[in-house]
């Protein structure tokens, strides 16, 4: 079987919340608009522009995202911490004879910038995507699993072909996603060896 896996980046494999919520606390200043970073971190997932549309008429959100992004890569990048079990969720998939792509709404160049700063061993990054637009990426990878913490990450991996795995450690529970449609709910990565060892044992060929 296809052992190569997906994973969201964004409270899946990295806590970007300090860093992202730095961020929007920069540009609150810079803009003169109350951003409230402690309850946009606290719903991470949809991209960047829908986030601001928000806080911003229509018109404004545009050139609010290019300062944003501009703020990110110094501000943002260095507070992101990994995920625990991120590491080894992602060596037991290489040991196993797959590889790694990460999929992410985050634009391609932080995300590999938050990719390199933790020492994620992936294999590919692809940005700018979010819900059932991972998909694509997904397929053409050959992912057999996608693994995400929003619902919109359930989307994701049916449109990608693969098996829904979530974790509870974005916005929703265990019990949310799996009511959302989850082939699979964990509670966080540390859970996700043990899942993944038994899932191949059970697809292997006897």
């Amino acid at each position: 079987m296809t052992t190569s896996v997906g994973f969201d980046l964004d409270m899946t494999l990295a806590d970007t919340r300090a860093g992202i919520a730095a961020v929007y606390d920069e540009l609150a200043v810079r803009l003169g608009v109350p951003f409230d970073s402690a309850a946009i971190v606290r719903r991470l997932g949809p991209p960047l522009e829908m986030e601001l549309a928000n806080w911003l008429p229509a018109e404004e959100v545009a050139a609010a995202a290019d300062l944003y992004r501009e703020i990110y890569p110094a501000m943002g990048v260095p507070v992101h911490t990994a995920m625990r079990g991120a590491h080894d969720a992602i060596d037991v998939v290489r040991r196993g004879g797959g590889r790694v792509i990460v999929v992410t709404g985050k634009n391609v160049r932080d995300a590999r910038g938050t990719v390199e700063s933790l020492g994620l061993a992936v294999d590919e990054v692809v940005g700018s995507l979010f819900g059932a637009a991972k998909g694509s990426a997904l397929a053409r990878f050959g992912a057999a699993a996608y693994v995400g913490d929003h619902v919109a990450d359930i989307e994701a991996a049916r449109a990608g072909g693969a098996v829904s795995v979530t974790v509870a450690t974005g916005p929703y529970t265990v019990g949310e996603l799996r009511d959302h449609g989850a082939d699979v709910a964990l509670g966080d990565l540390t859970e996700f060896a043990a899942w993944f060892a038994g899932w191949r044992e059970h697809d292997e060929p006897g």
